[in-house]
Protein backbone atom coordinates (compact mmCIF):
# COMPACT_ATOMS: atom_id res chain seq x y z
CA UNK A 1 0.00 0.00 0.00
CA UNK A 2 1.12 3.53 -0.75
CA UNK A 3 -0.43 6.80 0.32
CA UNK A 4 0.50 10.10 -1.33
CA UNK A 5 -0.72 13.37 0.13
CA UNK A 6 -1.36 15.63 -2.86
CA UNK A 7 -2.87 18.82 -1.42
CA UNK A 8 -3.91 20.31 1.91
CA UNK A 9 -6.48 23.09 2.00
CA UNK A 10 -4.99 26.40 3.13
CA UNK A 11 -7.99 27.42 5.28
CA UNK A 12 -8.94 24.08 6.83
CA UNK A 13 -7.40 20.69 7.53
CA UNK A 14 -9.03 19.11 4.44
CA UNK A 15 -6.65 16.94 2.38
CA UNK A 16 -6.60 15.30 -1.02
CA UNK A 17 -4.50 12.20 -1.51
CA UNK A 18 -4.07 9.00 -3.44
CA UNK A 19 -4.22 5.59 -1.78
CA UNK A 20 -2.82 2.70 -3.84
CA UNK A 21 -3.38 -0.98 -3.09
CA UNK A 22 -2.80 -4.12 -5.13
CA UNK A 23 -6.32 -3.64 -6.52
CA UNK A 24 -6.06 -0.08 -7.75
CA UNK A 25 -6.03 3.57 -6.79
CA UNK A 26 -8.46 5.26 -4.43
CA UNK A 27 -8.50 9.07 -4.66
CA UNK A 28 -9.13 10.54 -1.23
CA UNK A 29 -11.25 11.73 0.47
CA UNK A 30 -13.04 8.44 -0.24
CA UNK A 31 -16.25 6.79 0.88
CA UNK A 32 -16.47 2.99 1.21
CA UNK A 33 -19.91 1.43 0.75
CA UNK A 34 -20.60 -1.19 3.40
CA UNK A 35 -20.63 -4.77 2.12
CA UNK A 36 -20.80 -6.60 5.44
CA UNK A 37 -21.40 -10.03 3.93
CA UNK A 38 -19.20 -9.52 0.84
CA UNK A 39 -22.05 -7.74 -0.92
CA UNK A 40 -23.30 -4.18 -0.98
CA UNK A 41 -26.97 -4.94 -0.49
CA UNK A 42 -29.07 -4.81 -3.70
CA UNK A 43 -26.08 -4.12 -5.98
CA UNK A 44 -23.80 -6.25 -8.12
CA UNK A 45 -20.06 -5.60 -8.04
CA UNK A 46 -20.40 -3.89 -11.43
CA UNK A 47 -23.15 -1.65 -10.05
CA UNK A 48 -20.90 -0.66 -7.15
CA UNK A 49 -18.02 0.15 -9.49
CA UNK A 50 -20.29 2.32 -11.64
CA UNK A 51 -21.24 4.44 -8.61
CA UNK A 52 -17.61 5.55 -8.45
CA UNK A 53 -16.66 3.49 -5.39
CA UNK A 54 -13.15 2.05 -5.53
CA UNK A 55 -13.02 0.36 -2.12
CA UNK A 56 -15.71 -1.44 -0.12
CA UNK A 57 -15.88 -2.55 3.49
CA UNK A 58 -16.64 -6.12 4.55
CA UNK A 59 -16.83 -7.57 8.06
CA UNK A 60 -14.50 -10.32 9.26
CA UNK A 61 -16.81 -11.36 12.11
CA UNK A 62 -19.82 -11.92 9.88
CA UNK A 63 -17.85 -13.65 7.12
CA UNK A 64 -16.19 -15.89 9.69
CA UNK A 65 -19.66 -17.08 10.72
CA UNK A 66 -21.11 -17.25 7.19
CA UNK A 67 -20.02 -18.70 4.80
CA UNK A 68 -16.91 -19.39 6.89
CA UNK A 69 -13.34 -18.20 6.50
CA UNK A 70 -12.25 -21.44 4.85
CA UNK A 71 -14.89 -21.14 2.12
CA UNK A 72 -13.69 -17.68 1.06
CA UNK A 73 -10.06 -18.81 1.26
CA UNK A 74 -10.84 -21.78 -1.01
CA UNK A 75 -12.49 -19.38 -3.47
CA UNK A 76 -9.19 -17.50 -3.77
CA UNK A 77 -10.01 -14.68 -1.36
CA UNK A 78 -12.76 -12.15 -1.04
CA UNK A 79 -12.09 -10.39 -4.36
CA UNK A 80 -12.53 -13.57 -6.37
CA UNK A 81 -15.40 -14.79 -4.20
CA UNK A 82 -17.42 -11.59 -4.70
CA UNK A 83 -16.04 -10.77 -8.18
CA UNK A 84 -15.10 -7.32 -6.93
CA UNK A 85 -11.82 -6.16 -8.40
CA UNK A 86 -11.53 -2.90 -6.54
CA UNK A 87 -9.99 -2.69 -3.09
CA UNK A 88 -11.44 -4.21 0.07
CA UNK A 89 -11.08 -3.24 3.73
CA UNK A 90 -12.28 -5.62 6.43
CA UNK A 91 -13.42 -4.53 9.86
CA UNK A 92 -12.08 -6.82 12.55
CA UNK A 93 -15.20 -7.55 14.58
CA UNK A 94 -14.26 -5.01 17.22
CA UNK A 95 -17.49 -3.11 16.67
CA UNK A 96 -19.41 -6.30 17.46
CA UNK A 97 -17.78 -6.19 20.91
CA UNK A 98 -19.82 -3.01 21.27
CA UNK A 99 -22.99 -3.82 19.35
CA UNK A 100 -23.49 -7.42 20.54
CA UNK A 101 -23.02 -6.62 24.22
CA UNK A 102 -25.57 -9.23 25.31
CA UNK A 103 -23.78 -11.98 23.36
CA UNK A 104 -20.16 -11.63 24.46
CA UNK A 105 -17.72 -11.58 27.34
CA UNK A 106 -14.54 -9.52 27.05
CA UNK A 107 -11.27 -10.33 28.82
CA UNK A 108 -7.71 -9.07 28.41
CA UNK A 109 -7.00 -12.08 26.18
CA UNK A 110 -9.91 -11.55 23.77
CA UNK A 111 -13.67 -11.81 23.38
CA UNK A 112 -15.95 -14.79 23.83
CA UNK A 113 -18.77 -14.37 21.31
CA UNK A 114 -22.06 -16.17 21.24
CA UNK A 115 -23.12 -16.31 17.60
CA UNK A 116 -26.17 -14.20 16.89
CA UNK A 117 -27.13 -16.89 14.34
CA UNK A 118 -27.17 -20.12 16.34
CA UNK A 119 -25.78 -19.38 19.80
CA UNK A 120 -22.51 -21.24 19.18
CA UNK A 121 -19.47 -20.01 21.12
CA UNK A 122 -16.40 -18.46 19.47
CA UNK A 123 -13.31 -16.91 21.04
CA UNK A 124 -11.65 -14.05 19.17
CA UNK A 125 -8.12 -13.00 20.02
CA UNK A 126 -6.02 -10.40 18.18
CA UNK A 127 -4.02 -13.22 16.59
CA UNK A 128 -7.11 -15.10 15.47
CA UNK A 129 -8.55 -12.00 13.85
CA UNK A 130 -5.32 -11.49 11.89
CA UNK A 131 -5.49 -15.12 10.75
CA UNK A 132 -9.11 -14.66 9.65
CA UNK A 133 -8.30 -11.50 7.71
CA UNK A 134 -5.24 -13.10 6.11
CA UNK A 135 -7.48 -15.90 4.86
CA UNK A 136 -10.21 -13.54 3.65
CA UNK A 137 -7.65 -11.53 1.68
CA UNK A 138 -8.67 -7.85 1.95
CA UNK A 139 -6.19 -5.18 0.91
CA UNK A 140 -6.52 -3.45 4.29
CA UNK A 141 -7.07 -5.28 7.57
CA UNK A 142 -8.25 -3.61 10.76
CA UNK A 143 -6.70 -4.70 14.05
CA UNK A 144 -8.95 -6.11 16.78
CA UNK A 145 -9.98 -3.42 19.26
CA UNK A 146 -12.51 -2.77 21.99
CA UNK A 147 -15.04 -0.05 21.22
CA UNK A 148 -16.36 1.29 24.55
CA UNK A 149 -19.89 2.69 24.79
CA UNK A 150 -20.20 6.40 25.47
CA UNK A 151 -23.45 5.96 27.40
CA UNK A 152 -25.72 3.23 28.72
CA UNK A 153 -29.43 3.95 29.13
CA UNK A 154 -28.65 7.61 28.55
CA UNK A 155 -26.08 7.77 31.35
CA UNK A 156 -22.38 8.33 30.59
CA UNK A 157 -20.33 5.20 31.23
CA UNK A 158 -17.76 5.35 34.03
CA UNK A 159 -14.37 6.61 32.89
CA UNK A 160 -12.69 3.44 34.13
CA UNK A 161 -14.58 1.39 31.53
CA UNK A 162 -13.19 3.57 28.76
CA UNK A 163 -9.70 3.42 30.28
CA UNK A 164 -9.87 -0.38 30.32
CA UNK A 165 -10.99 -0.45 26.68
CA UNK A 166 -8.09 1.82 25.69
CA UNK A 167 -5.62 -0.36 27.56
CA UNK A 168 -6.90 -3.47 25.78
CA UNK A 169 -6.99 -1.75 22.41
CA UNK A 170 -3.34 -0.69 22.72
CA UNK A 171 -2.25 -4.13 23.96
CA UNK A 172 -4.18 -5.89 21.19
CA UNK A 173 -2.71 -3.50 18.61
CA UNK A 174 0.80 -4.51 19.64
CA UNK A 175 -0.09 -8.20 19.48
CA UNK A 176 -1.75 -7.68 16.09
CA UNK A 177 1.31 -5.92 14.67
CA UNK A 178 3.59 -8.73 15.85
CA UNK A 179 1.36 -11.48 14.49
CA UNK A 180 0.84 -9.64 11.22
CA UNK A 181 4.63 -9.47 10.77
CA UNK A 182 4.94 -13.22 11.42
CA UNK A 183 2.27 -14.23 8.90
CA UNK A 184 2.04 -13.94 5.13
CA UNK A 185 -0.58 -12.90 2.61
CA UNK A 186 -2.27 -15.97 1.14
CA UNK A 187 -3.66 -14.81 -2.18
CA UNK A 188 -0.73 -13.43 -4.14
CA UNK A 189 -0.79 -9.76 -3.15
CA UNK A 190 0.31 -7.74 -0.13
CA UNK A 191 -2.00 -6.62 2.66
CA UNK A 192 -1.80 -3.69 5.07
CA UNK A 193 -2.78 -3.41 8.73
CA UNK A 194 -4.47 -0.34 10.21
CA UNK A 195 -4.76 0.34 13.95
CA UNK A 196 -7.82 1.85 15.64
CA UNK A 197 -7.62 4.62 18.24
CA UNK A 198 -10.20 4.62 21.03
CA UNK A 199 -10.82 6.73 24.12
CA UNK A 200 -14.45 7.77 24.02
CA UNK A 201 -14.92 11.49 24.51
CA UNK A 202 -12.00 11.83 26.95
CA UNK A 203 -9.29 13.94 25.37
CA UNK A 204 -6.46 12.63 27.54
CA UNK A 205 -7.38 9.00 26.82
CA UNK A 206 -7.64 9.72 23.11
CA UNK A 207 -4.24 11.39 23.14
CA UNK A 208 -2.51 8.64 25.09
CA UNK A 209 -4.04 5.95 22.87
CA UNK A 210 -3.01 7.78 19.70
CA UNK A 211 0.57 8.31 20.92
CA UNK A 212 1.05 4.63 21.72
CA UNK A 213 -0.46 3.47 18.43
CA UNK A 214 1.50 5.95 16.32
CA UNK A 215 4.71 4.68 17.95
CA UNK A 216 3.90 1.24 16.47
CA UNK A 217 4.26 2.70 12.96
CA UNK A 218 1.28 1.06 11.28
CA UNK A 219 0.47 1.82 7.63
CA UNK A 220 -2.74 3.64 8.52
CA UNK A 221 -4.88 4.69 11.46
CA UNK A 222 -8.60 4.76 12.21
CA UNK A 223 -10.63 6.82 14.64
CA UNK A 224 -13.04 4.41 16.31
CA UNK A 225 -15.74 4.70 18.93
CA UNK A 226 -17.61 7.66 17.42
CA UNK A 227 -21.09 7.89 15.88
CA UNK A 228 -22.33 5.74 18.76
CA UNK A 229 -24.81 8.20 20.22
CA UNK A 230 -22.75 11.25 21.16
CA UNK A 231 -23.85 14.69 19.83
CA UNK A 232 -22.47 15.61 16.41
CA UNK A 233 -20.57 18.55 17.85
CA UNK A 234 -18.73 16.20 20.20
CA UNK A 235 -17.94 13.81 17.36
CA UNK A 236 -16.46 16.67 15.33
CA UNK A 237 -14.45 17.90 18.30
CA UNK A 238 -12.96 14.46 18.99
CA UNK A 239 -12.20 14.01 15.30
CA UNK A 240 -10.38 17.34 15.29
CA UNK A 241 -8.25 16.25 18.25
CA UNK A 242 -7.37 12.98 16.58
CA UNK A 243 -6.31 14.30 13.19
CA UNK A 244 -3.81 16.53 14.98
CA UNK A 245 -2.32 13.42 16.59
CA UNK A 246 -2.27 10.97 13.68
CA UNK A 247 0.58 11.02 11.12
CA UNK A 248 0.13 13.44 8.23
CA UNK A 249 1.72 11.02 5.77
CA UNK A 250 -0.67 8.13 6.46
CA UNK A 251 -4.38 7.65 5.74
CA UNK A 252 -6.87 8.61 8.45
CA UNK A 253 -10.10 6.65 8.59
CA UNK A 254 -13.19 7.72 10.57
CA UNK A 255 -15.18 4.55 11.13
CA UNK A 256 -18.95 4.34 10.70
CA UNK A 257 -19.55 7.98 9.72
CA UNK A 258 -22.00 9.22 8.57
CA UNK A 259 -24.43 11.67 6.93
CA UNK A 260 -23.34 13.90 4.02
CA UNK A 261 -22.98 16.71 6.58
CA UNK A 262 -20.78 14.50 8.77
CA UNK A 263 -18.56 13.63 5.83
CA UNK A 264 -17.91 17.24 4.89
CA UNK A 265 -17.39 18.39 8.47
CA UNK A 266 -14.93 15.53 9.02
CA UNK A 267 -13.12 16.14 5.74
CA UNK A 268 -12.65 19.72 6.90
CA UNK A 269 -11.01 18.30 10.01
CA UNK A 270 -8.52 16.18 8.06
CA UNK A 271 -10.17 12.76 7.56
CA UNK A 272 -9.42 10.73 4.40
CA UNK A 273 -11.61 7.60 4.54
CA UNK A 274 -15.19 6.89 5.56
CA UNK A 275 -17.73 4.08 5.66
CA UNK A 276 -21.37 4.05 6.71
CA UNK A 277 -24.53 1.98 6.20
CA UNK A 278 -26.75 5.06 5.81
CA UNK A 279 -26.82 5.32 1.99
CA UNK A 280 -27.71 1.64 1.55
CA UNK A 281 -29.97 1.17 4.57
CA UNK A 282 -31.92 4.37 3.93
CA UNK A 283 -32.29 3.49 0.25
CA UNK A 284 -34.02 0.23 1.13
CA UNK A 285 -36.50 2.25 3.19
CA UNK A 286 -37.24 4.63 0.31
CA UNK A 287 -35.17 7.55 1.59
CA UNK A 288 -32.99 9.26 -1.01
CA UNK A 289 -30.14 11.72 -0.46
CA UNK A 290 -30.13 14.76 -2.74
CA UNK A 291 -28.43 18.15 -2.76
CA UNK A 292 -31.70 19.58 -1.50
CA UNK A 293 -31.79 17.21 1.47
CA UNK A 294 -33.45 13.84 2.02
CA UNK A 295 -36.68 12.82 0.34
CA UNK A 296 -39.06 9.94 1.01
CA UNK A 297 -39.84 8.52 -2.41
CA UNK A 298 -42.98 6.74 -1.18
CA UNK A 299 -44.76 10.05 -0.51
CA UNK A 300 -47.74 10.76 -2.76
CA UNK A 301 -46.14 14.01 -4.02
CA UNK A 302 -43.78 12.00 -6.27
CA UNK A 303 -46.49 9.98 -8.03
CA UNK A 304 -46.53 12.27 -11.09
CA UNK A 305 -43.04 13.75 -10.84
CA UNK A 306 -41.40 12.63 -14.07
CA UNK A 307 -38.11 14.44 -13.43
CA UNK A 308 -34.93 12.41 -12.93
CA UNK A 309 -34.25 10.98 -9.50
CA UNK A 310 -31.30 13.39 -9.37
CA UNK A 311 -29.93 14.85 -12.59
CA UNK A 312 -26.93 16.26 -10.68
CA UNK A 313 -25.66 12.84 -9.59
CA UNK A 314 -23.64 11.01 -12.18
CA UNK A 315 -25.15 7.52 -12.14
CA UNK A 316 -27.31 5.38 -14.40
CA UNK A 317 -30.07 5.23 -11.80
CA UNK A 318 -30.01 8.90 -10.87
CA UNK A 319 -30.27 10.29 -14.39
CA UNK A 320 -32.31 7.70 -16.30
CA UNK A 321 -35.29 6.98 -14.05
CA UNK A 322 -37.94 9.35 -12.78
CA UNK A 323 -39.09 9.91 -9.25
CA UNK A 324 -42.53 8.75 -10.36
CA UNK A 325 -41.15 5.44 -11.58
CA UNK A 326 -39.14 4.86 -8.41
CA UNK A 327 -42.19 5.74 -6.28
CA UNK A 328 -44.19 3.19 -8.29
CA UNK A 329 -41.55 0.51 -7.70
CA UNK A 330 -41.55 1.09 -3.95
CA UNK A 331 -45.32 1.27 -3.69
CA UNK A 332 -45.65 -2.06 -5.53
CA UNK A 333 -42.78 -3.70 -3.60
CA UNK A 334 -40.72 -4.30 -6.72
CA UNK A 335 -37.14 -5.37 -6.01
CA UNK A 336 -35.80 -3.06 -8.72
CA UNK A 337 -36.77 -0.12 -6.52
CA UNK A 338 -34.22 -1.20 -3.90
CA UNK A 339 -31.51 -1.50 -6.54
CA UNK A 340 -32.13 1.89 -8.14
CA UNK A 341 -32.46 3.71 -4.81
CA UNK A 342 -29.27 2.10 -3.48
CA UNK A 343 -27.36 2.83 -6.67
CA UNK A 344 -28.41 6.47 -6.48
CA UNK A 345 -27.59 6.93 -2.78
CA UNK A 346 -24.16 5.34 -3.05
CA UNK A 347 -23.40 7.38 -6.18
CA UNK A 348 -24.52 10.52 -4.35
CA UNK A 349 -22.10 9.83 -1.49
CA UNK A 350 -19.32 9.07 -3.94
CA UNK A 351 -19.95 12.33 -5.75
CA UNK A 352 -19.93 14.31 -2.50
CA UNK A 353 -16.40 13.12 -1.66
CA UNK A 354 -15.29 13.46 -5.28
CA UNK A 355 -16.51 17.06 -5.41
CA UNK A 356 -14.85 17.75 -2.06
CA UNK A 357 -11.57 16.44 -3.45
CA UNK A 358 -11.87 18.64 -6.55
CA UNK A 359 -12.51 21.68 -4.37
CA UNK A 360 -9.55 20.89 -2.11
CA UNK A 361 -7.33 20.61 -5.18
CA UNK A 362 -8.45 23.95 -6.63
CA UNK A 363 -8.49 25.83 -3.32
CA UNK A 364 -12.24 26.47 -3.02
CA UNK A 365 -13.20 23.81 -0.47
CA UNK A 366 -14.59 25.95 2.35
CA UNK A 367 -16.81 28.24 0.21
CA UNK A 368 -18.12 25.19 -1.68
CA UNK A 369 -18.74 23.32 1.58
CA UNK A 370 -20.73 26.24 2.93
CA UNK A 371 -22.86 26.43 -0.20
CA UNK A 372 -23.44 22.66 -0.24
CA UNK A 373 -24.51 22.54 3.42
CA UNK A 374 -26.78 25.58 3.08
CA UNK A 375 -28.61 24.01 0.16
CA UNK A 376 -28.73 20.55 1.75
CA UNK A 377 -30.20 22.02 4.94
CA UNK A 378 -32.70 24.18 3.05
CA UNK A 379 -31.25 27.45 4.30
Amino acid sequence: MEFTLEKTDRKSKARAGLLRTAHGEIPTPAFMPVGTNATVKALTARDVWETGARMVLANAYHLYLRPGTEVIAEAGGIHNFAKWWGSVLTDSGGYQVYSLADLRKTTDEGVQFKSHLDGSAHFFTPEKVIDIERALGPDIMMAFDECPPTAQAGIAVPRELVERAVKRTVAWAGISMEHFAKTSAQHGYEQSLFLIAQGGTHRDLRESCARELVAMDAEGYAIGGLAVGEPNEVMYEVTNWMTDLLPANKPRYLMGVGTPVDLLESIARGVDLFDCVLPTRNARNGQLFTRDGKINITNAKWKRDFSAIDAETDSYASQNFSKAYLAHLFNTNEILGLTLATMHNVAFYEQVVKDARTRIMNGTFLPWKGQFLARYSGL
